[in-house]
């Protein structure tokens, strides 16, 4: 190189970084506009539309934004309200009953082996959307419409409007899963996204669920619970899916894959990466027994509590909504790529000093230190609930890395229908203590020592901490040769397409990365 040409790459060499330098800092300007930040999440959106089905995400939408967070929002007010003033009924009681709304939930590998292994007319989704459906809009309707009915029926009722969303559920699920296992990269995403979409509907459940009970009363409230079932008849429709064209073998494959469904499940679940956290998860649930009903009946009561209205009741439920869509950004934006065990560790510790605010509520501390019960339930809320969401969406990410291909559906099932014992368990433990301690409709004298209860259990959960795997959310928990195994026993690839099949996992991480 001669001298005038070194010269003349000397002289651009300043101007090329000053170029560069610019690029950054205009690139650094546009991420902290208001413009940008507001279109990011359609941006991420429209991200993930590009990566899956279009029909996949309005899926999400329907079940976890108003199937699960508008539905079982709107659901939580109104039967609290429905078994207090229309039943009547004491708060233990109601716990015990709550309880049996998890029954579904538990059956969840049930419908999980229904989707996976007993196509309908060739589909393996669509059908089960539309049973889901048609349930949760028969219970809804049969409880609003018939006036007060035995507490035999009305339980009856409300496990139908529940068992509804569990079946859409676990369909839903089926495609999350399997996603999560094909694009490692969006496994992240597509929990934020349910978490996101939940928390949202929740929003808006809870802001009108007050304002309905006010107006229309408990009994008559019911009937709206019919509309988020309409929608999943509508997603049966509508939802892609390729529809199998050997009906006349669906019967022998249904039994091959139910077959096979067993086998892997069985495997799998006595790898010790498997049932060891598998465990964790029940255990965590169950140790955080729940004492909902005995809060609401002393939110609630004109004498011994702060005798809250219907619509500051929907109020604190959706400031906790809120709170639940940022601790999903939260996780998001800074936690998602944090190992397993440190991440639920601290998530579990902030989940029992968070605790103590109930039990410095409930003593009336708050008013001692001059602050007002609206503000201090309002700020409570919100800090449960941030840290509840931050502390669940590993979990979840953690039950799609255990779940081996060709049976994700009714693998991810069953780890769910765990994490439904374990809040079966806790509704129940939760209901015992509260008769135990003679917590009533009108006597809350051992409320305060329930709670302390529940938060010493809280604090003790951090001993089984070693039964979470120390890998990253990105890594592959099982064995590859168990997916291996399933995938080349599944029985065909005429599931949902849910992804284009020529994207590739470093394709999308390339996009994430880029974004």
């Amino acid at each position: 190189m001669d001298p005038l040409e070194t010269r003349e790459l000397v002289e651009k060499s300043p101007t090329d970084s000053s170029k560069k330098d610019d690029c950054q800092s205009s690139e650094t300007c546009s991420r902290t506009n208001p413009l940008y930040i507001l279109m990011e999440p359609f941006q991420w959106l429209q991200m993930l539309s590009s990566q899956l089905n279009p029909t996949f995400i309005f899926g999400v939408v329907v079940v976890y934004g108003f199937s699960q967070g508008l539905s079982g929002s709107f659901f939580k007010v109104v039967t609290d309200y429905y078994w207090k003033d229309v039943q009547k009924v004491q708060p233990s009681a109601v716990q015990l009953y709550m309880g049996l709304y998890y029954i579904p939930w538990v059956m969840k590998p049930i419908w999980g082996l229904f989707t996976d292994v007993f196509p309908v007319r060739g589909y393996k989704r669509r059908p089960y959307f539309i049973v889901a459906g048609v349930l949760g809009c028969a219970s809804a309707l049969m409880i609003a419409l018939l006036g007060k009915v035995p507490i035999a029926v009305a339980l009856s009722c409300l496990i139908g409007i529940t068992a509804g969303v569990a079946i859409a559920d676990v369909t839903i699920d089926a495609c999350i899963a399997k996603n999560s296992i094909e694009i490692r990269a969006l496994a992240p995403d597509m929990q934020s996204l349910c978490g996101f979409c939940s928390s949202l509907g929740a929003l808006i459940g809870y802001s009108s669920s007050g304002f309905f009970v006010h107006h229309l009363g408990p009994q008559v409230s019911l009937v709206l619970l019919a509309v988020p079932p309409a929608l999943l008849i509508v997603l049966g429709f509508v939802i892609y899916e390729v529809r199998s064209t050997s009906l006349q073998s669906e019967k022998k494959k249904a039994v091959e894959g139910l077959q096979i469904a067993l086998r892997g499940m069985s495997k799998t679940i006595k790898l010790p990466q498997v049932w060891k956290p598998s465990l964790y998860m029940y255990l965590s649930l169950a140790l955080s027994i729940s004492t909902h009903e005995g809060h609401f009946y002393w939110y609630t009561d004109p004498k011994a509590g702060p005798a809250f209205s219907q619509e500051f009741v929907g109020i604190i439920y959706a400031v906790g909504a809120l709170a639940s869509i940022a601790g999903v950004l939260i996780y998001q934006k800074a936690l998602k790529n944090c190992p397993f065990r440190s991440l639920i560790l601290y998530a579990q510790l902030l989940y029992g000093m968070s605790g103590m605010l109930d039990l410095t509520f409930v003593l009336r501390w708050n008013l001692a230190l001059g602050i007002p019960d609206y503000f201090f339930v309002i700020a409570e809320e919100c800090v449960t609930r941030i840290i509840s969401r931050i502390r669940w969406m590993p979990m979840i990410v953690l039950s799609t890395r255990l779940c081996p291909l060709g049976i994700e559906g009714t693998f991810f099932a069953l780890l769910m229908c765990i994490d439904s014992l374990g809040a079966l368990s806790s509704k129940w433990g939760g209901g015992v203590l509260l008769h135990l301690f003679h917590v009533t409709r009108t006597d809350f004298t051992n409320l305060w020592l329930v709670i302390l209860i529940r938060n010493f259990l809280r604090f003790a959960t951090l001993g089984l901490i070693f039964l979470v795997p120390r890998g990253d959310q990105a890594d592959s928990l099982i064995p590859s040769d168990i997916l291996t195994a399933n995938s080349a026993a599944s029985l065909d690839d005429d599931g949902l397409e849910l992804v284009p099949v020529k994207e590739t996992s470093e394709e999308v991480q390339l996009l994430i990365d880029e974004k």
